[in-house]
C-alpha cells in the first residue's frame, strides 16, 4: 500500500494520484504538483489515502508544495491568458481552413507548455498551425485530439433526467458503459432514451448495473421455458427487482410468479 492525494487540475476533471511527500494535505486545498508535462497548479480531491501498487501507474510524480499567495496570483494570470491563447488559436484554425472543434486551451503552471485540445471527425494535419502557434507563444506546443464524451464534459449542459450532466458535476472518470448493461435493466433499447447528450451510451446505466446482475441470478431468463405448478411455459417478461416474472402457459395464460 503506497500514501497518495488524489488531484484534480480542472473543476471535475480527472483524478490523478501523487505522493504527499509528507505533507498533511486536505480536500479542497490547492498546491503545486510535478507533472509530465511540469509544474501544475492543482486541487485536492481525495486526501491522504493508501492505494495498492498495483492500481497505481509508478513511480508516483509528487506534491512540491502547498500554494502561496503568488502561486495564486500566477494561475490566476495563466487562466487569463489561457482565454486568449484559445481566441488566438481558434483564428488560427480558420485561417488554415483545419475541420477541427476547438475545446479549450491551457498553459502550464510554468508556462512550459501550452496544450489545446479539440475534436474532429478524421486525422488533422496541424503541423502549419502548431508552427505559428510557438512562434507566438514561444513554448512548447501540443494540440491534442479527445473524444465525444469529454467535449461534453468540458462544455457541460443538461441530461435527459433534467440534471447538470454526470460529467460536469459529480464524476471524475468514465467507466465502460455497453449496451448490455441497458438490456440487463429491462432498458428499451431507442437511442433517444439511452443515449447522453454526447451521443454516446449513458454514463448512468453504470450505477445500477451490478444490482441487477445480483438481482437477476437466480431468475430465468426472456424466452425460456419454465416448469411452474400452474404448468409448463415460456418467459415472457422479468422484473429483477420486483423479483418476479411472467409466464405464458397454453390454456392456462399469463402467471405472475413471485420469488421469496
Amino acid at each position: 500500500m503506497i500514501d497518495v492525494v488524489g488531484v484534480a487540475f480542472e473543476e471535475k476533471g480527472r483524478i490523478y494520484y501523487f505522493s504527499p511527500a509528507g505533507l498533511n494535505l486536505n480536500k479542497g486545498q490547492n498546491i503545486i504538483v510535478e507533472t509530465e508535462r511540469g509544474l501544475q497548479f492543482g486541487t485536492i480531491v481525495l486526501e491522504n489515502t493508501k492505494l495498492k501498487k498495483e492500481n497505481l501507474n509508478l513511480p508516483l510524480k509528487r506534491v512540491v508544495r502547498t500554494t502561496t499567495n503568488e502561486d495564486i496570483n500566477i494561475n490566476v494570470k495563466n487562466l487569463k491568458d489561457n482565454v486568449r491563447a484559445f481566441e488566438e488559436c481558434r483564428k488560427l484554425i480558420i485561417k488554415h481552413k483545419l475541420a477541427m472543434n476547438l475545446i479549450d486551451a491551457s498553459f502550464t503552471f510554468d508556462r512550459k507548455q501550452l496544450l489545446f485540445h479539440f475534436t474532429a471527425d478524421a486525422r488533422i494535419d496541424f503541423r502549419e498551425l502548431a508552427k505559428d502557434l510557438a512562434s507566438i507563444y514561444r513554448t512548447r506546443i501540443e494540440l491534442r485530439q479527445i473524444g465525444i464524451r469529454d467535449k461534453a464534459r468540458a462544455v457541460g449542459g443538461i441530461g435527459p433526467c433534467g440534471r447538470m450532466l454526470c460529467c460536469n458535476s459529480f464524476l471524475y472518470n468514465f467507466d465502460t458503459v455497453s449496451i448490455s448493461m441497458a438490456k440487463n435493466q429491462n432498458i428499451a433499447l431507442n437511442p433517444i432514451k439511452i443515449n447522453g447528450s454526447c451521443g454516446r451510451l449513458l454514463c448512468c446505466l453504470t450505477y445500477e448495473n451490478d444490482t441487477y446482475l445480483e438481482a437477476k441470478k437466480d431468475m430465468p431468463e426472456v424466452g425460456q421455458i419454465v416448469n411452474i405448478k400452474e404448468g409448463k411455459g415460456k418467459v415472457l417478461s422479468i422484473d429483477p427487482l420486483a423479483r418476479s416474472y411472467r409466464v405464458d402457459i397454453n390454456d392456462v395464460g399469463v402467471v405472475v410468479v413471485e420469488l421469496k
